[in-house]
């Protein structure tokens, strides 16, 4: 493979990267200014969608929210250091299981930048069902658990691969 082709390989693939960082941002942004404004963390409310501020100081879903700086920048460190390695794995790979790792490293990389910036990470987007809510998230989160699931299927698609041969 020529120079040019990685330059080009690489490129391609920091434009995913920053396509996913852009999106999770500008839904941030947005978000977090019109709260702003309006002063209500309620933004839109419908039958299964509700769009309402939250700041996260946890991972993901609120989980390990610790309310002590020296936890939380451990944490957050430990996030950092994830990121990297997956950095290095998305590197490493080739095929769909590479922009796999990109979708993660995007949304990552997004709510990294969140931690860092402004102590939490605001989730925003709120499913339910009547009464039933699944965990409030954002874009980034999406970009994450979509990375994760494809990942997942590519491993059973290759265990079935492996059980046939």
């Amino acid at each position: 493979m020529s120079l040019k082709n990685l330059k080009n390989i690489f490129n391609l693939n920091l434009i995913i990267v920053f396509i996913i960082f852009f999106l999770d941002r500008i839904s941030k942004e947005y978000v977090v200014n019109l709260n702003q404004k309006t002063q209500i963390p309620e933004i839109f409310s419908s039958k299964y969608l509700d769009i309402n501020l939250i700041w996260n100081e946890g991972i993901a879903f609120g989980l390990l929210s610790l309310g002590q700086s020296n936890l939380y920048n451990l944490l957050t460190l430990i996030i950092f250091v994830i990121t990297f390695i997956i950095i290095i794995i998305a590197i490493r790979n080739t095929g769909f299981k590479k922009y796999a790792f990109l979708m993660i490293v995007g949304g990552a990389i997004g709510n990294l930048y969140d931690r860092i910036i402004f102590k939490a990470v605001p989730d925003f987007i709120d499913l339910h069902v009547g009464d039933f809510h699944w965990f409030i998230f954002n874009v980034a989160d999406i970009f994450i658990t979509i990375g994760v699931i494809f990942l997942i299927l590519f491993e059973l698609i290759d265990i079935n691969k492996e059980s046939h041969e």
